[in-house]
């Protein structure tokens, strides 16, 4: 079946989770991805766990949950490229690739000749993509950092968490690596976005992608709020800043999303509250006035909501048009039959003899829709296929880069 990308090739140098995000999405849409990792560790994620995948006969594996959830698709080659050896290789490749993605310390590859000004030399339609904690330039681009910290520095942390007049108050990190996951998804784009440029002018570029960069343009408008109105954002829990009521309400059991986005909304979850007065309140009936007296408004709702199960006001406020969700455990998502029916959960071939659970990508297409056709791959599962098939190494060439441990 036809991808959208089986025309492409990536060269994918890059491990933990930003950088195997994006080239996972190009997996998906059918590029060709050569993962190329450490001989005898490989990516770091393979050993975090558990969970392990189990294999045919129950044992664990060493791939972790973690490293599947970013790395199917792809083909795996182990390289050491310190050696020349093993940079040449790289070069090779990098010579029969569209893209080259790579998540290194600024300035390492350059050290083992492989940065973009090298590579563009031997293929000027490269398109080469670095992602790094600060990005390539100012003076926090030699450092090392990780999603949490960006989380803190770029202010998103700030913004999440109770309010501070309430118990537990104080800043929280999003319960998963969203900085990496959002530059992975930037990344993507960009890449697409040069490769469509490319198109038109035969010539790759280089892309540079931070994750400093990439949280901080996350704040949306809530850094537009600070910098229109001079005012700093405040912690509002599961409050919206600029809306009311849109937040999580406590029922009689579990807990229930109400987002109420315009005044007509407002109007119709009056009604499925009983409590038509509040439409008509002055403090209460149009947007403006409920953000600025939500103090009043918020404890009269909270109190009814607590008359009825999450399930009940679902139902019940699904009949009122009014917009709102559960709050669901992972075993409840996976339930749902709205995402049985998106099926969002896949069930992929593994090299292990088993089927690898994984996530849906959730791009859909007309014509060239995404198959899953193999989980990730165990280490250096494609070593002798793609040196022999791309490069022509002969077995006996390839048995004596493996005796020598370049791969």
């Amino acid at each position: 079946m036809q991808k959208a990308l089986s025309h492409l090739r990536v060269l994918d140098l890059t491990r933990v989770l930003a950088g195997p995000w994006s080239t996972q999405n190009l997996a998906d849409m059918g590029a060709e991805v050569i993962k190329i990792e450490r001989p005898g560790l490989g990516d770091d994620t393979r050993a975090w766990g558990p969970p392990f995948l189990r294999d045919a006969e129950g044992r664990e594996t060493f791939d972790s949950s973690y490293f599947l959830s970013a790395n199917r698709g792809k083909k795996s080659i182990t390289l050491d490229i310190s050696t020349p050896e093993g940079q040449r290789i790289v070069r090779e490749l990098a010579r029969h690739c569209d893209v080259l993605v790579e998540n290194y310390k600024v300035g390492n590859l350059a050290r083992y000749g492989l940065a973009y000004e090298d590579i563009a030399k031997i293929n000027p339609r490269l398109v080469y993509c670095s992602i790094t904690g600060f990005g390539q330039t100012g003076p926090y681009a030699p450092l090392p950092g990780y999603d949490f910290v960006f989380q803190g520095m770029g202010g998103l942390m700030s913004l999440t968490g109770r309010a501070d007049d309430e118990p537990g108050a104080g800043p929280l990190k999003v319960g998963i690596a969203i900085g990496d996951i959002l530059a992975g998804m930037y990344a993507t784009s960009a890449i697409l976005a040069a490769l469509e440029h490319r198109h038109t002018s035969g010539k790759g570029q280089y892309i540079d992608i931070s994750l400093l960069d990439s949280v901080v343009a996350l704040n949306s408008y809530q850094a537009l709020n600070y910098l229109i109105a001079g005012k700093m954002p405040r912690r509002l829990g599961n409050s919206h800043p600029n809306i009311v009521p849109y937040q999580v309400f406590h029922c009689k059991e579990g807990d229930v999303i109400v987002a109420v986005g315009n005044n007509s909304q407002y109007r119709s979850f009056c009604e499925a509250l009983e409590r038509p007065d509040l439409a008509v309140d002055p403090r209460f009936e149009l947007g403006e006035q409920r953000i600025l007296n939500r103090e009043q408004l918020v404890p009269q709702i909270s109190a009814i909501m607590l008359t009825r199960t999450m399930m009940e006001w679902v139902e019940r406020l699904e009949k009122f048009n009014v917009p709102c969700g559960p709050i669901y455990t992972m075993d409840q998502v996976f339930e749902d039959p709205q995402i049985r029916h998106r099926e969002m959960r896949v069930d992929v071939p593994h090299a292990a003899g088993v089927l690898a659970p994984g996530l849906a990508n959730p791009m859909r297409f007309s014509d060239t829709p995404i198959t899953y056709e193999c989980a990730a791959p165990t280490l250096g599962q494609h070593t002798d296929e793609v040196l022999a098939e791309m490069l022509k190494h002969s077995p006996e060439e390839i048995a004596a880069l493996r005796e020598r441990k370049i791969v």
